[in-house]
C-alpha cells in the first residue's frame, strides 16, 4: 500500500503583492512569470507554506493577470507563509530577485477574504496609430450601439461574444503619433479585453488601429457602479 503523503501546515500568514509588467517584459506569459515568480522566492528565501500532497508546491493564488503583450501597473496574486514576515522586508527581497520590468510596487498583509472577487474592473491605457478624429469618430458609434459582437479564438474553438456590455466607460484623445483610448473594462463572464473593444471598434466603424497598440493596464480592483471609479483592491472596504 503506497504510503500517503505528509500533510502540510497551513499558512500562519499571507501577503498580497501588486506588481507591475513593463518594457519587454510585458511579452512574458502567465506561465513564463509564474516560473519566474517562485525561482524569486527561493532565492529571496520567502518561507512559503506548501500545498499538502506527493508534488507540494509554493503557495501562490495568482488573480486576473493581464493577456500577454499587455504592460500592466497593477497586477496581484496573494502568497501564503510558514512564517510571520514584514510584508515590506519581502517587497525588498522579491524586487531585488526579480528582472528589471516584473517589478514589485506594494506587499501587504491580506485580510482575508478572496482578491480575485475585489477584481471586478480595469483601467486601460490603448495607445493607437489611428487619427485621433477618426478614433473618437469610431468611440461616439461604439458607445451609441447597444450590442456589438466580435469574435475570438479560444481553447474550445471560434467564439462570438458581445463587447460593449463589459464597458464601463470610453474616450479617444489625440497623442504625438495618433490617438489614445481610455477605457474602463467590467470583469464580466465572458471576460472582455481590450483587444475585443478594438475590434469592435473595427466593427462598428471601421477603424484601423495599426499594426501594434499598446496596451496598458493601470489599475484593477472593485468597481463603484455610481461614479464608475475603480478602487485599491489591498485596501478594506469596497
Amino acid at each position: 500500500m503506497r504510503a500517503q503523503p505528509e500533510q502540510q501546515a497551513p499558512p500562519v500568514q499571507r501577503l498580497r503583492i501588486r506588481y507591475a509588467k513593463r518594457g519587454r517584459l510585458r511579452f512574458t506569459s502567465h506561465r513564463d512569470f509564474s516560473r519566474a515568480f517562485e525561482r524569486a522566492v527561493f532565492r529571496a528565501r520567502v518561507p512559503m507554506a506548501y500545498s499538502s500532497g506527493f508534488n507540494p508546491h509554493p503557495r501562490i493564488s495568482y488573480a486576473g493577470a493581464a493577456p500577454t503583450g499587455s504592460a500592466s501597473e497593477a497586477e496581484y496574486l496573494e502568497i501564503g507563509l510558514a512564517e510571520v514576515v514584514d510584508p515590506d522586508a519581502v517587497r525588498r527581497s522579491l524586487e531585488e530577485a526579480l528582472p528589471d520590468g516584473l517589478d514589485v510596487l506594494e506587499v501587504v498583509e491580506s485580510p482575508g477574504g478572496s482578491l480575485a472577487d475585489r477584481l471586478a474592473a480595469s483601467r486601460w491605457l490603448v495607445d493607437l496609430d489611428a487619427d485621433a478624429t477618426a478614433a473618437t469618430r469610431a468611440v461616439d458609434a461604439f458607445l451609441g450601439t447597444e450590442t456589438v459582437l466580435v469574435q475570438r479564438m479560444t481553447k474550445k474553438g471560434l467564439r462570438e461574444f458581445d463587447c460593449r456590455g463589459a464597458v464601463v466607460s470610453l474616450s479617444a484623445s489625440a497623442r504625438e503619433a495618433g490617438s489614445r483610448l481610455d477605457l474602463v473594462l467590467r470583469h464580466a463572464e465572458p471576460a472582455v479585453r481590450p483587444d475585443d473593444v478594438l475590434a469592435g471598434l473595427a466593427a462598428v466603424a471601421g477603424l484601423d488601429v495599426g499594426a501594434a497598440p499598446l496596451l496598458t493596464r493601470l489599475c484593477q480592483g472593485p468597481l463603484d457602479e455610481r461614479t464608475g471609479e475603480i478602487g485599491d483592491p489591498l485596501r478594506v472596504g469596497p
